[in-house]
């Protein structure tokens, strides 16, 4: 088994993969725009009353940003109260009289603009609330944005746009700092994450400076995942802020899950595709002193054709090179599925590996032909355990495990109700 270096996620040194969200491209406009009916029973302002009229019981104040504020972060969110009202409406504009749109937050804490706000801007909210009776009352403030900062927070993803991936595969954000803990809820807030069709998940902080966003089972199969950005000039911490809102766009390929039992006999992988046993093959895995590890990852690099090379191995039994075909990395650590023709005789009965699954070449071609990055596989029964964050490792930590890792608390969905879009808690 060789050891790798983790490779760098970083734009310059894995351009084909990676795709950084400030470039990729502007937040969409959201459904609730300027001067329309908001979702969650949102409504438009009831008819003007004549001077006679009884008053709205409606009653209604702005509270964010508060009134002739200055230096306001362009990701200011309009957060307002309002009381004895039936359906309420959010209108901005900007100094020159233009709107700009925006949502409810799915959290329902404020209203949230569809694009960062222009720096040193002056900008106009105005909030209606409309009672049972179609009696309106208004609230109107103004407020003016601060400079453009010197020092931005970069946000980037490891799936380029358009991507197709496996039913294991997490949603990876790196940023380009390390965020403060007291900042990170605020920041989790702003990546809003929808799937269709629904499924629950949660973000993770994985490092300070990595949040990875997994469903609580495997992704279903066919899933369109949709990520908005909205940190463009958010606070985080220490006179940074977010460099720009973006958007994410990528999808779920059919269901392919792998499965080893180190206790079975023969040793096997069983391919599952769409729920049906497809293919059993017979593997070796890691001999006694060099296990393999067992738990949950998936597939981060197919290789076609690689050489493994351990000769500044400190050990003199564990230096090898070695041409490889079919090559698929599972760990960071150098765990890969791959052809070992030299160990066919070995294959079914006995583990005689450096910690990686050896199969024969026909098999190795044929799953390489079948996998995507993404693809879960699960093994049992050897005496090491996979080491979380020794690959994309998401999926074997156990949900209740997995939703502490939030900034935000975890609060589960209505056992009576499907989970929204943007999947509790994330935000």
């Amino acid at each position: 088994m060789p050891s790798f270096p983790r490779p760098d996620l970083g734009p310059l040194t894995r351009r084909s993969a990676l795709a950084t969200l400030g470039l990729t491209g502007a937040a969409i406009g959201l459904a609730a725009c300027t001067g329309s009916k908001a979702p969650s029973g949102n409504g438009s302002p009831g008819a003007s009353q004549s001077p006679d009229a009884p008053p709205s019981k409606a009653k209604v104040t702005i509270t964010e940003p508060a009134a002739a504020a200055t230096e306001v972060p362009a990701s200011a969110e309009i957060v307002f109260t309002a009381t004895d009202a039936a359906s309420t409406q959010v209108t901005l504009k900007d100094a020159a009289g233009a709107d700009v749109p925006g949502e409810p937050h799915p959290d329902g804490r404020g209203w949230l603009p569809a694009k960062a706000l222009a720096y040193g801007t002056a900008y106009t909210v105005t909030v209606t609330a409309t009672d049972s009776d179609g009696r309106a009352a208004t609230a109107t403030s103004t407020f003016t944005t601060m400079a453009q900062p010197d020092k931005v927070v970069s946000v980037v993803s490891f799936l380029p746009d358009g991507a197709v991936v496996g039913v294991g595969m997490p949603l990876i954000f790196r940023l380009s700092r390390k965020i403060p803990q007291a900042q990170r809820a605020d920041l989790q807030r702003r990546l809003l994450v929808r799937t269709t069709p629904a499924q629950e998940g949660i973000w993770t902080w994985y490092t300070p400076d990595e949040l990875h966003w997994r469903p609580r089972e495997f992704w279903q199969a066919g899933t369109k995942v949709f990520v908005d950005v909205r940190a463009g000039g958010l606070p985080l911490g220490e006179g940074y802020f977010g460099k720009r809102n973006a958007t994410l766009t990528c999808s779920i390929g059919r269901s392919l899950v792998m499965v080893i039992d180190d206790k079975a006999k023969p040793k096997v992988m069983k391919v599952v595709k769409d729920g049906v046993t497809v293919r059993t093959i017979r593997v070796s895995l890691g001999r006694a002193n060099m296990p393999s590890s067992s738990g949950t990852t998936v597939i981060i690099e197919r290789l076609a054709k690689t050489v493994f090379d351990t000769t500044s191995d400190p050990n003199p039994s564990n230096r090898y090179r070695t041409n490889i075909e079919y090559a698929q990395r599972l760990t960071w650590g150098g765990e890969f599925i791959h052809a070992a023709p030299w160990s066919v005789k070995d294959q079914g009965v006995r583990n005689v590996s450096h910690g990686c699954v050896n199969m024969s070449l026909a098999d190795a071609k044929w799953l390489f032909g079948q996998t995507m990055i993404g693809d879960p596989l699960t093994t049992k029964g050897t005496s090491r355990k996979l080491q979380y964050g020794n690959g994309w490792t998401d999926f074997d930590k156990p949900w209740d495990e997995y939703v502490k890792g939030s900034a935000i608390p975890y609060t589960p969905p209505p056992v009576d109700a499907s989970p929204s879009p943007s999947a509790s808690p994330v935000a």
